[in-house]
C-alpha cells in the first residue's frame, strides 16, 4: 500500500498584541489667524553713484578699453570683451588671466584671478 504523504502541520502564528489604547485628546479652539498687513510693493533697488561716476582711465588702461571717462562697471566689461576676444582666460582655470603686452602694464604680471583684476585696474582710473 502507498502511503499518502501528509502536509506538514502548520505553526500556529504568534498572538498578535493588542494595539496600546489611544488616548483622545481634548480638542482644542482653533487659534486665531493673525491679521497680517499688506506689504508694500518692493522697490527697485537704488543704483550706487561711485559705480555709475564715468572715470577716467590711465594711458594703460586706454589702450584697451578706450579713452573715454567710464563707469567702473563699464570697464569691466570692457576688459572682458577683449580678454574673450583675444583668448587671454587660462585654458585649465578659467578663473586665470594670461596678460598679453597692454594688459601687462596695467595689472603688472603675468597672470592674475578675475578676482585681483577689479583692485588692479581702480589703480588706473581717476
Amino acid at each position: 500500500m502507498a502511503t499518502a504523504k501528509k502536509a506538514p502541520a502548520k505553526k500556529a502564528a504568534p498572538a498578535k498584541k493588542a494595539a496600546p489604547a489611544k488616548k483622545v485628546a481634548a480638542k482644542k479652539a482653533a487659534p486665531a489667524k493673525k491679521v497680517v498687513a499688506k506689504k508694500a510693493p518692493a522697490k527697485k533697488r537704488a543704483v550706487n553713484a561711485a559705480f555709475m561716476k564715468p572715470l577716467t582711465p590711465s594711458a594703460a588702461l586706454a589702450a584697451v578699453v578706450g579713452s573715454n571717462p567710464l563707469p567702473r562697471t563699464e570697464v569691466v566689461s570692457k576688459l572682458w570683451v577683449y580678454i574673450k576676444k583675444n583668448n587671454l582666460q587660462d585654458a585649465v582655470n578659467k578663473r586665470n588671466i594670461n596678460s598679453d603686452a597692454k594688459l601687462k602694464e596695467v595689472f603688472g604680471k603675468a597672470q592674475v584671478t578675475m578676482f585681483e583684476m577689479a583692485g588692479l585696474i581702480g589703480k588706473h582710473l581717476k
